[in-house]
C-alpha cells in the first residue's frame, strides 16, 4: 500500500469508533439426567454399602399375585404372630417398592432392614405390589421377598398386610428387638443378671 492510499485510508476512517470486544465464555452443554442415570450414579457413590448384600437375584419360583406370604421364626410366640397377622402392631417404618427393578428392591430392601435395625424399629411395613403392571403379569417384586426376607436373621416374622394396609400387596414386618431395646424391657420389669428385682 503506497503512502497516498495509506492516507487515504486514515482520512476515510478518521470518525470509526473500534467496537468493545467482551471475552468469550464457553460452557459445555448440560444435559438433564434422567431419573434412571441419577438412581445409577447414586447406586455407583454407595457401593461399598451393599458389600454385605447376598441377597439371591437368580431363578424364583412365582407366588400367585393373591396369595398369603408368610413367615415365623422358631421361638415366636404364637400371641406375638397373631397380633402381626391382624396388623396390630404400630407401623414404625415404611418401604415402598413400586416400579422398581428386582436388583433395585435388592438393594433398598437390603438398606431399609439395615436403617431399621439402627434406629430400633421393630415393626414396619413392605409394599411390593402383585406384579399387575409388568409385562408377565407375574407378583415379581413379592416372589422375592417371599424368598430373601427369611434370609435376613434380624426377621422375626412376616405376613401379607390386611386389606387397609395394602392386602396381598403389602407384608408386615416384625424385627428382633436390639439390645438397647432388651436393656429396656429388662429394666421395666426389674430384672438384673435374669433374675426379677423386687426390692422396693
Amino acid at each position: 500500500m503506497s503512502d497516498d492510499d495509506f492516507n487515504l485510508f486514515r482520512q476515510e476512517t478518521a470518525d470509526v469508533i473500534p467496537l468493545q470486544q467482551k471475552p468469550l465464555w464457553l460452557h459445555p452443554t448440560r444435559t438433564r439426567s434422567t431419573p434412571g442415570q441419577d438412581y445409577r450414579r447414586e447406586a455407583a457413590q454407595r457401593n461399598q454399602a451393599f458389600d454385605a448384600n447376598r441377597l439371591p437375584t437368580a431363578f424364583v419360583e412365582f407366588v400367585h399375585p393373591e396369595a398369603i406370604i408368610s413367615f415365623r421364626r422358631d421361638g415366636i410366640q404364637h400371641g406375638v404372630f397373631h397380633k402381626l397377622q391382624q396388623g396390630g402392631y404400630d407401623i414404625e417404618a415404611m418401604l415402598d417398592l413400586h416400579g422398581f427393578t428386582v436388583e433395585q428392591a435388592r438393594d433398598e430392601l437390603f438398606r431399609f432392614i439395615a436403617d431399621c435395625l439402627h434406629h430400633d424399629v421393630r415393626s414396619a411395613l413392605i409394599s411390593h405390589g402383585k406384579g399387575r403392571n409388568n409385562k408377565e403379569q407375574k407378583p415379581l417384586l413379592k416372589s422375592y421377598l417371599a424368598r430373601w426376607l427369611p434370609l435376613f436373621p434380624e426377621v422375626m416374622a412376616f405376613h401379607s398386610a390386611r386389606k387397609f394396609h395394602g392386602g396381598a400387596g403389602a407384608v408386615y414386618l416384625l424385627l428382633r428387638k436390639s439390645e438397647k431395646q432388651k436393656q429396656k424391657t429388662r429394666e421395666a420389669l426389674g430384672i438384673t443378671h435374669g433374675k426379677p428385682d423386687f426390692s422396693p
